[in-house]
């Protein structure tokens, strides 16, 4: 088949109509004029577009009303294929299949042992991916792409999961080719945290916010740094490990080797055995938050201790990186002020006031990571295929 001439008019066709798709892929629905701003077409081009794309199948269009007027809001149809995404968390895999108009077709979620293996870890996901694909009734010739998150670093030059992981069945394992391999399909791997701030940005409470921290408070602490609008991993892929920032030199033995780590003091593990003397041995960590909610003197020390200790971290990370805003996510983030506001009276304390960002807690709760993974497919995979 004769190639396109680069600088014809059929190719200049092409590139339009790729751009017209790819701002599609990343933002979901859009009304025409929406297109024609990010795209930078004229609207009388996009609108030839999206007709041509609409006859193929390419796109669905409705009607819609933007700024009190009629418009014509369009999305890309389900004949352009779904995204996969698996969340594996410290005691859970979540798996969602959203389609290319960011709508999450079908979702599931199952417990995991956190001593599991890799391999097992891996045979989970592919048999809850063949289940989802099944009740969907898609082809796997139609999946453009999976995305994977972990609650660890992830090396960048080789895909490796990195020894501080919080999953040790994983560490050291190129999780993206062995997923792959299982799945049959291209996988893309990122630490969870990344992810959130991923989900937040386009779904969440950072929508429209080009500079964002997004830290997960769990087991262990994490963020994802956003930096004009994207993602930043940093050289080795390790950006964001603020859960290794030192607050107390002669402090518990951390995982990563250090001690006295912002992890050994604000984990969820290490606030409940704070409170198994007066709290009891059967105390949970919703248990834990429910009764700080509440007014539990004990539970709501811990929980606002905790809020002190992340927020002395989080000022050295304003003072370097000065995010317009910080999400909190992560099962700590479900206790609220109770968390937030200790956080904020230290980050004013130390914070220069310049960088002192707004700080809220994340508004997609325990499914930010799974989302994240599709978002990972849909705003940072490859391009697609026609």
């Amino acid at each position: 088949m004769p190639r396109t001439p680069p600088g014809s008019q059929s190719s200049l066709r092409a590139a339009n109509r790729d751009r017209v798709l790819g701002v599609l892929r990343r933002e979901g629905s859009l009304a025409q004029a929406e297109i024609a701003r990010l795209t930078g077409l004229s609207p009388a081009t996009v609108s030839n577009i999206v007709g041509e794309l609409r006859e193929s199948g390419d796109v669905d269009v409705r009607p819609a009303v933007s700024g009190g007027r009629r418009a014509v809001r369009v999305s890309l149809s389900r004949r352009s294929g779904v995204v996969i995404g698996l969340d594996f968390g410290h005691r859970h895999l979540r798996v969602a299949i959203g389609d290319l108009a960011h709508e999450v077709l079908a979702e599931d979620v199952v417990d995991i042992d956190v001593d599991h293996q890799a391999q097992e870890g891996i045979a989970t996901a592919g048999r809850l991916v063949d289940d989802l694909l099944g009740r969907l009734a898609v082809d796997r010739a139609d999946v453009v792409g999976v995305g994977m998150g972990l609650p660890g670093p992830i090396d960048a030059v080789t895909g490796a999961v990195g020894s501080s992981a919080i999953l040790p069945g994983w560490v050291g394992v190129p999780a993206a080719a062995q997923m792959s391999e299982r799945l049959g399909l291209p996988v893309r791997v990122d630490n969870d945290a990344n992810l959130g701030a991923l989900a937040e940005l386009h779904w969440g409470a950072g929508q429209g916010v080009r500079d964002l921290a997004y830290l997960k408070a769990s087991t262990g602490v994490g963020s994802g740094l956003v930096i004009d609008g994207r993602v930043h991993r940093g050289g080795a892929g390790t950006a964001g490990e603020i859960g290794h920032t030192t607050l107390d030199e002669n402090g518990s033995v951390c995982r990563c080797g250090n001690r006295g780590c912002l992890e050994t003091i604000v984990g969820t593990s290490v606030l409940l055995e704070s409170l198994r003397t007066s709290h009891g041995p059967d105390l949970t960590v919703r248990g834990m938050i429910d009764r700080a909610v509440a007014g539990d003197a004990g539970c709501a020390r811990v929980v606002s201790d905790a809020g002190r200790a992340i927020g002395n971290a989080a000022a050295n990370l304003c003072n370097l990186l000065n995010p317009q805003m910080i999400v909190v996510g992560g099962d700590l983030a479900a206790a609220g002020e109770t968390l937030l506001e200790p956080m904020r009276q230290v980050v004013h304390r130390f914070a220069v006031p310049a960088a002192v960002p707004t700080i809220v807690a994340g508004v997609l709760g325990e499914r930010a990571e799974v989302l994240g993974a599709l978002a990972l497919v849909l705003r940072e995979g490859e391009p697609i295929p026609r």
